[in-house]
């Protein structure tokens, strides 16, 4: 069975960026929220997916995460709204409403 890789960005609510790359996004964004992940997405309270993309290939997924994460911001945000205009939270009804957001 073929594996789904995914580059998602995370924002948060003052606009902080954080780009990362998984093989369960579902579980990743969870981590991120409940701040289960120590350091910059846990310190700048960057919990909100904004972005995404899939792939076939993690060799694939990875250079294209360090592509995004190389770009200036203006970049990654054209990236986020031409898919996400409004910058709503991709994931807001895969969670209870008592997880921290």
């Amino acid at each position: 069975m073929p594996r789904t890789y995914y580059v998602y960005i995370l924002a948060s609510l003052s606009g902080v960026l954080y780009t990362g790359v998984t093989n369960n996004l579902h579980s990743r964004v969870a981590q991120h929220r409940l701040k289960l992940i120590s350091g910059f997405t846990k310190k700048y309270n960057v919990t909100r997916l904004v972005y995404f993309e899939m792939f076939g290939d993690v060799r694939m997924a990875i250079v294209r995460e360090k592509e995004v994460k190389a770009w200036r911001r203006a970049k990654r945000v054209a990236l986020i709204e031409s898919m996400n205009p409004k910058w709503a939270d991709l994931a807001t009804d895969w969670f209870p409403s008592v997880m921290p957001q």
